[in-house]
């Protein structure tokens, strides 16, 4: 589930998507991890949401320069008070 208008183009707007999250602010269910990836179909860079059995749950789609620099972010968390 990816909207195509939806595209996070900076990091601290990855930043920002993540602590949403971290804090369960989009009310999503069993999300047990989040990961870069890449668009078999075209190589289109986006962020996933994975649930407890590595299924998407939900994805935004990225530019290349967040795909390459916010991957410690994704990694490792966004290290911010809550």
């Amino acid at each position: 589930m990816i909207n195509d208008n939806d595209v996070i183009e900076t990091l601290d707007e990855l930043e920002t998507f993540l602590r949403l999250i971290e804090m369960g602010g989009l009310g999503l269910n069993n999300v047990e991890g989040v990961a870069l990836a890449t668009n078999n179909t075209n190589g289109r860079p986006f962020v996933a949401v994975l649930d407890d059995k590595q299924k998407l749950v939900l994805g935004r789609w990225v530019t290349q320069d967040v795909f390459e620099n916010g991957k410690d972010m994704v990694r490792y968390g966004t290290k911010k008070p809550h």
